[in-house]
């Protein structure tokens, strides 16, 4: 039998950041070889990793990779068990280098990822660590010469961002990249799911028109108890419901209205604009909480997001549409287990 030093064990935990009295145990099973020892950790770990694997990973961190010259941007999510080990230096730097991976390799998904080499680095990290790790999503996008792309990744670093645009030129490309930061900060915050109200389901739409319609009139009811200013109450929620019948119904609507108020027919046309956009915004609700380009900007709420990019890129000197986005934000759509303490520590216990 080998005599076990505090030397090796030193050095098995320095290379390991296993416990001390774990790399004790597997260096005397061992007798100690230290490369036998290391496989024996790694097992424990494998195995300790696979009796949490019931566990929620819902919080964690994201990473963004995006090319100096703006011709590709990565996104990830990966997910830890706690915040606590979201904020150690270990596990951000293994987000960082996932996002490198990712960016370098372009693996088709994560099952791809993980049977790549790095997705072997990425297990032996997960085992110093010591919890429940996991990468949830990711993705790439790449760019022409004009395409515009940006990203952003949120202080907190859970929020990550990425949008992309089709421009008219080379140089309109170049001159939006600061436009589609701001877009992308803008998506952090307002939380767009989708890029257009095109993109929705018609279903989908009907199925949200009446509660979001019933959700107004209560609030209305509570506005009224407390004396404040009603809300207008639609009729509709999405843009898609807004057909050529609709609108030509509004204006009708709006210019009897006028008229019964005494409104001379010689001002109508000049009133009647402003009536029609506020019909729009007071019935496209759906669109402004999940559609980006329909998102009302945040930093001039007097255009839509689709309005502000044609605006800064008629500042450049031409034209421009996003075509693409991908938002990522850490746990969403996860619904995290709620552990009850008392009867874990009893279970431990026992």
């Amino acid at each position: 039998m080998a005599a076990i030093t505090a030397a090796m064990v030193k050095e098995l935990r320095s290379e390991t950041d296993a416990p001390m009295m774990d790399c004790k145990k597997v260096l005397v099973e061992a007798d100690g070889d230290m490369e036998k020892a290391k496989e024996l950790l790694k097992e424990r770990g494998i195995a300790k990793a696979a009796k949490k694997a019931d566990r929620v990973a819902a919080e964690g961190l994201c990473g963004i990779k995006i090319a100096d010259d703006f011709s590709k941007a990565t996104v990830v999510e990966i997910n830890s068990e706690t915040d606590f080990v979201a904020q150690n230096e270990g596990f951000q730097n293994l987000v960082k280098e996932t996002a490198e991976a990712i960016y370098n390799d372009q693996p088709a998904d994560v099952a791809a990822l993980m049977a790549s080499d790095f997705g072997a680095k990425f297990t032996e990290t997960v085992i110093k660590i010591g919890e429940k790790i996991e990468v949830r999503r990711f993705n790439t996008l790449e760019a022409d010469e004009t395409t515009a792309l940006n990203g952003y990744i949120h202080s907190n670093n859970r929020i990550a961002v990425i949008v992309k645009a089709k421009c008219d030129s080379k140089k309109t490309a170049e001159c939006m990249r600061d436009t589609l930061k701001q877009i992308a900060m803008h998506a952090s915050a307002m939380k767009p799911s989708t890029l257009s109200y095109k993109d929705f389901d018609p279903e989908y739409v009907a199925g949200e028109t009446q509660g979001r319609i019933e959700a107004l009139k209560k609030e209305n009811e509570e506005l009224k108890r407390l004396k404040k200013p009603l809300k207008n109450v639609p009729q509709y929620v999405s843009m898609m419901q807004l057909t050529d019948e609709v609108m030509k119904q509004a204006e009708a609507d709006i210019k009897a209205e006028l008229i019964a108020e005494g409104k001379p027919e010689k001002i109508l046309d000049k009133i009647i604009p402003g009536k029609i956009a506020r019909f729009i915004l007071d019935n496209t609700l759906l669109d402004q909480e999940q559609a980006l380009l329909d998102q009302q900007y945040v930093l001039d709420d007097k255009l839509t997001v689709a309005k502000a990019v044609e605006k800064a890129a008629k500042a450049c000197g031409g034209t421009a549409e996003i075509t693409e986005f991908v938002r990522l934000e850490v746990g969403e759509g996860i619904e995290k287990k709620e552990d009850d303490f008392a009867a874990e520590v009893a279970a431990q216990m026992g």
